[in-house]
């Protein structure tokens, strides 16, 4: 069975047993509950409170804001999955105390079984593992290969941070996360501009008058 077909049977075997057990709770909590419907178990229970008016309101567009840079920040975070499984898997195939190959007592060497599964894992030719075999690539050079490849893991994390980082202070700089964007102009602007607004207020008063 190869690794693919094992990590689909796990899935699914996880899956079913998950949707067993929540089927088989609801179901046991059909015959054992009592059915007894009143005019309070019938009652709004989310909020508390019944409703008044109509619920097609309109929103401030400011909770549109929040939600947007919730859904970039966390979209972000899938990104991190394929970046975490080539850098632990380079990081184990790079590591000085893992061996590549074994020698037994009667001369024959075998590739090891861990760096095997690593460079199935990577999509490499079975090629490479013939010539690590044969001596025509040493384990120095395969752990260099992999040291290679995990420094650009992490010059690429590093990229991928710097670009992040970049949009959003120019996000914080534009303001985009202030609550009310002019009481924040304001308070960084200083009583300065307090002191010259607020007589004109009774001026103000006075003409309406």
């Amino acid at each position: 069975m190869t690794l693919s077909t094992t990590i689909v049977g796990y899935l699914l075997l996880f899956g079913g047993v998950g949707m067993a057990f929540v089927f088989f709770n609801i179901l046991l909590g059909m015959f054992l509950r009592p059915n007894n419907p009143s005019e309070e178990k019938l009652e709004i229970y989310e909020c508390g409170e019944p409703t008044i008016g109509s619920s097609f309101v309109q929103f401030d567009l400011r909770f549109y804001v929040v939600a947007l840079l919730f859904i970039i920040f966390d979209v972000e975070v899938a990104f991190f999955f394929p970046w975490a499984v080539v850098f632990g898997k380079s990081a184990q195939l790079s590591d000085p105390g893992a061996p590549v190959v074994y020698e037994s007592v009667e001369g024959t060497v075998t590739l090891s079984p861990a760096v095997a599964g690593l460079h199935r894992e990577f999509g490499l030719p079975e090629t490479l593992n013939e010539e690590i075999l044969s001596g025509a690539v040493t384990p120095d050079q395969v752990r260099s290969g992999a040291g290679s490849l995990l420094w650009t893991c992490i010059a690429d994390i590093g990229v991928f941070f710097a670009v992040l980082l970049v949009g959003f202070a120019y996000v914080w700089k534009r303001g985009d996360l202030d609550w009310v964007r002019a009481i924040t102009r304001e308070a960084r602007a200083g009583p300065s501009m307090s002191v010259h607004t607020t007589p004109a207020r009774p001026q103000q008063m006075a003409e309406t008058r």
